[in-house]
């Protein structure tokens, strides 16, 4: 790969290029950003993704659990699993 890239950086580049992005200025504690680096071992960009990520993750989650016992399956769990 050319100038020092690995397969795997050509995949998130790719993957970048594909969605917009947006530049972001935001003051956080330095002790809060060490420590989320540190538990990433990412850099401060990663790091920052991640943690939106996880916000974006837990959003759909909440909203999963306020379901729970409203939704209404054709199949019982052994036939799902092909016990049945």
């Amino acid at each position: 790969m050319p100038y020092g890239y690995t397969a795997e950086d050509t995949v998130i580049i790719a993957s970048v290029a594909e969605t917009r992005m947006k530049k972001l200025t935001v003051l956080v504690p330095e002790d809060l950003l060490e420590q989320a680096t540190r538990a990433t071992k990412s850099g401060i960009t990663p790091t920052v993704r991640m943690g939106l990520k996880l916000l974006a993750a837990q959003d759909v989650y909440d909203r999963l659990l306020k379901m729970r016992g409203k939704v209404r399956f054709g199949l019982t769990w052994q036939e799902m699993r092909g016990d049945e």
